[in-house]
């Protein structure tokens, strides 16, 4: 079980003992388990070779899920981003590995579920873009994935991380801020600046509700990946910069809950209500299960 219960808590026990979120995690986990830190780490390192294999794979121009609805996508993305693309190449691979990991999963292809299927793309696609510009090490990005997973074992603990609970904030806005944070750190921010970036980006996921097409996780998710590594992004170098969250993160843990609560059930993963409901996505779900009893 987790020790820490609040994000301020977990910065604090950083702060005191002079070192990185991911030293705390990775430190508590070996204690909780029984094993030597290296173990642990060994375990985190080879999540980090199965997100690069979900990538590979994903990139695949000729992947296709069984409905149709997604694949090829990532292949297309990657390519425009080596043109240079709007954002710049960074950036708009970086959607690319997002995109790829989760037409991965809808693809059936193995993932990390960072913390859910549905929101899969977001950590990698940020941290494997970092290592692969050659703005980290590869120890670097193994120990940013303990940063993201204590992030969302808190979120976990104080809110939900299921889209059927929550809605999609729940999800993806958890995995942009677990990814946030992530990155802070990973560009040598301080546990308060991964903790403004958690912030930044849950706020800016506050809301998002869970209305899967035909009640399959490809439409809308997989663009939500997109945009989600997006603001990923953003809140990192917003928290790098020294802007500062006004509320703190575990309040906006705490907001998202509730504005979960407060969603109706058809914003809830049950394809009953916003982008499921619209005739073209009552359309394709026709398409792919055939005419419905009701």
């Amino acid at each position: 079980m987790l020790t820490y219960q609040t994000i301020q808590e977990l910065c604090q026990a950083a702060e005191a003992a002079g070192s990185t979120i991911s030293q705390v995690i990775l430190a508590g986990q070996a204690q909780q388990l029984g094993l030597e830190e290296r173990e642990v780490y060994d375990r985190m390192a080879q999540r980090l070779q199965v997100m690069k294999e979900s990538v590979r794979t994903g990139l695949d121009p000729a992947l296709r899920s069984a409905s149709g609805l997604s694949g090829g996508d990532a292949a297309k993305l990657l390519a425009y981003a080596r043109t240079g693309g709007i954002c710049g190449g960074f950036v708009s691979e970086a959607i690319a590995r997002a995109v790829a990991t989760s037409e991965c999963n809808a693809a059936m292809g193995k993932i990390v579920a960072a913390p859910t299927a549905g929101s899969c793309g977001i950590l990698p696609g940020a941290v494997l873009s970092v290592l692969e510009a050659g703005q980290c090490s590869e120890e670097q990005a193994v120990m940013a994935l303990f940063t993201a997973g204590g992030i969302g074992a808190v979120i976990s603990s104080r809110a939900t991380l299921a889209g059927a609970e929550g809605g999609c904030q729940a999800e993806c806005g958890a995995a942009a801020a677990m990814a946030a944070a992530a990155l802070a750190e990973l560009r040598g921010g301080s546990p308060a600046q991964s903790a403004h970036a958690c912030a930044i980006a849950l706020k800016n996921q506050l809301g998002l509700v869970c209305d899967p097409v035909a009640g399959l996780v490809e439409v809308p998710c997989i663009k939500r990946n997109a945009a989600g590594v997006m603001i990923a992004l953003a809140a990192a170098e917003m928290a790098l910069a020294g802007v500062e969250s006004k509320i703190p993160a575990d309040e906006c843990v705490s907001a998202m809950y509730e504005v979960g609560c407060s969603m109706p059930a058809s914003l809830r993963e049950t394809a009953l209500g916003g982008l499921a409901a619209t005739p073209t996505g009552r359309r394709l779900k026709q398409e792919i299960f055939g005419p419905s009893d009701s």
